[in-house]
């Protein structure tokens, strides 16, 4: 078995932005990690499906349905669902990480709770439970495991992986997925489940915070649900005499078999609870209180001898609980009468119930209304054609639009859920149909940093591609010199959502190498990744021989790996001058010398005298080294 240490996940980075930390929990669908949001720079806790799964078209559906589910709740007592996505083929989702521990855990540690803790936590758990039910979301998987308490005393529901709307509440075979011991008679024996479900499941968990046990026990699984669908969940107070009667009535009440005789939604039960609270935090009796509730049970809880619901106050009701004698004779006679009676279709009803179960179980999921069905495939069709198509499949259709970037407007760019998923019959299937692109309004992403403009180009929906990179002398290093349509073109105003955009980004400038020697020039232009190529020289009066008097770069973008040619000083450009003052060269022979050595001449001599003349001096001296074209005097 793979342990923490050992998982390939630590440290793994999802999707670029959520670096894997440690591993949090194990479940039957996913794994709970400790993750970092590199880009909020927050822990949360990401929630991978296991990889056997991700093949599981239903399985995946279910998984991303918890995403919606959960983010359509804001309300302090229900876990926050930040995101959701695929990263190759693992599915996540991101939700708030609560330091601390579950109600399971708490109740290993401590067995049973007292009246006073259970009334706190179950107060926070049926606050979260009633704005999930306000919003048509049915949990169906409440047990303790889901009930999440954190360092700091908050108190959160969490697990919406079973979740779905008020209004399909035939279930599927998904919907056996529940703990059995919380799972309601009506689910059990019908696949029915609404939000009286979740109220079973409340009841069922409230017993077992008052207790320290689970109401119905048994080897099979089957024999556990066999009590949940034809027993009745026992008084809290049978089995821990010091549980308030008032806690023993909300427990019956959420308990009711029937799912008629319970409360109808969660905040309908809070109501009750915050009422026993004041009961059991001051001493008083419910009929201290300013007004008198009266709550109505079903007639299978008091064991009457006919099958109608009747109207009890909670006085009443806490005597009857508490098995106080009546004040009825006949009524308890025909209490008695009615008990055996129903005892006596025990074993007859078990068979019956049995067999129906299975044959009603195999209609219901093989070709009944909890049968499944494929969601075609229609991207790219018409919308009449593509609802035409899932209609036909077994499903009904509603129209939503959206943008898409490659979709073209009026076509079909998919549907919700996705093809190919293995949807209830009769389920409504959304046919999404395309806007064609968002059209955004581009900023001016020149002059900010590449990390800031490729994250704002993202929240724009903007796919940024590779950055070019190239040196400049006007845009710091890092900064973007400019933005490129997919065309290489630069970006206009006006641009497509879902399109790619490429930066340009700054090098910075080109080293400045005049002046050093080659070897330190080199090494400067190789630092920043230029390649330097073959030398030059050049002669040069002011720059000493071995130094770089500049660089040459070639025309247009220089970037890494452009080849750099070093001009370099071969210093000042000498030649020796000639001896042309021998007292014998006449002037037309000394001149021609002296230009062909690369000088030019001076004299005060007449010209017209000239050639009546030999050279006698000259200034520099013969074999003085002069630069070449300086000027040689001759005299006569």
């Amino acid at each position: 078995m793979t342990t923490a240490s050992e998982d390939p996940m630590i440290g793994r980075l999802i999707d670029g932005r959520y670096q894997v930390k440690s591993r949090i929990a194990r479940g039957g669908m996913a794994t709970v990690y400790l993750a970092t949001d590199l880009r909020l720079e927050r822990r949360v806790a990401v929630k991978i499906m296991h990889g056997h799964l991700a093949d599981d078209s239903a399985f995946k559906a279910r998984f991303v349905q918890e995403a919606r589910s959960a983010a359509r709740l804001a309300h302090p007592n229900v876990v926050n669902v930040f995101d959701q996505g695929q990263d190759s083929e693992m599915a996540y989702l991101v939700m708030e990480y609560l330091p601390g521990i579950t109600l399971r855990d708490l109740l290993k540690d401590y067995g049973k709770l007292t009246p006073e803790q259970t009334v706190d936590i179950m107060d926070a758990v049926l606050r979260g439970l009633a704005a999930a039910h306000e919003s048509g979301i049915v949990h169906r998987d409440l047990k303790p495991e889901n009930v999440l308490l954190a360092d700091d005393g908050r108190i959160k529901l969490g697990d919406f992986g079973l979740a779905r709307a008020t209004t399909a509440n035939t279930a599927s075979g998904q919907a056996l997925l529940g703990t059995i011991a919380y799972l309601s008679p009506e689910l059990l024996t019908r696949g029915v489940a609404d939000a009286r479900s979740d109220i079973y499941a409340i009841g069922i968990m409230m017993y077992e915070m008052l207790t320290g046990e689970q109401p119905f026990k048994g080897e099979q699984p089957m024999a556990v649900a066999y009590q949940h669908a034809n027993d009745k969940v026992p008084a809290p107070s049978s089995a821990n005499p010091a549980i308030p009667v008032e806690l023993d009535e909300i427990v019956a009440w959420a308990t009711t078999r029937s799912p008629e005789g319970r409360p109808e939604n969660a905040g309908v039960l809070l109501d009750k609870l915050l009422q026993a609270e004041k009961v059991i935090r001051t001493g008083s009796s419910y009929q201290d209180l300013s007004t008198q509730q009266t709550m109505v049970m079903p007639a299978g809880i008091l064991a009457s001898a006919d099958d109608e619901t009747k109207v009890f106050s909670t006085g009443a009701l806490a005597g009857l609980n508490r098995k106080v004698a009546t004040d009825d004779p006949v009524g308890s006679l025909k209490e008695v009468s009615d008990s055996r009676r129903v005892r006596g279709f025990w074993i007859f009803g078990i068979t019956i119930v049995l067999a129906v179960l299975g044959a009603t179980a195999g209609w219901f999921f093989s070709v009944g209304p909890g049968s499944l069905a494929t969601v075609p495939a229609v991207a790219g069709l018409a919308p009449d054609d593509a609802r035409k198509i899932v209609e036909d499949a077994g499903f009904t259709t509603s129209l939503v639009e959206a943008n898409d970037s490659t979709v073209p407007s009026g076509k079909v760019i998919g549907t919700d859920p996705p093809e190919n998923s293995s949807v209830t019959k009769g389920s409504e299937i959304k046919v999404i149909v395309s806007l064609g692109p968002k059209i955004i309004d581009t900023p001016a992403f020149a002059g900010m940093t590449e990390a800031d403009a490729t994250k704002q180009a993202k929240e724009l929906g903007l796919k940024p591609k590779t950055a070019s990179k190239q040196f400049s002398a006007d845009v710091v290093a890092g900064s973007v010199i400019a933005a490129l349509d997919a065309a290489g073109a630069p970006l206009p105003a006006k641009y497509p959502a879902g399109s790619e955009v490429q930066f340009v980004v700054s090098l910075g400038a080109i080293p400045q190498v005049a002046g050093l020697s080659v070897t330190d020039a080199t090494k400067a232009l190789t630092d920043v990744g230029l390649v330097v190529g073959a030398s030059s020289e050049e002669f040069s009066d002011s720059v000493p021989a071995g130094t770089v008097i500049s660089l040459s770069v070639p025309e247009g973008v220089v970037t890494t790996g452009t080849n750099v040619t070093l001009i370099v000083s071969k210093g000042p450009d000498l030649v020796q001058v000639p001896n042309v003052s021998t007292g014998s060269m006449d002037f037309n022979e000394a001149i021609s010398k002296l230009q062909a050595a690369g000088f030019t001449y001076s004299t005060d001599v007449d010209p017209a005298l000239f050639s009546k003349r030999t050279v006698k001096t000259q200034t520099p001296a013969a074999g003085t080294m002069a630069k070449r074209g300086s000027n040689v005097f001759i005299s006569f």
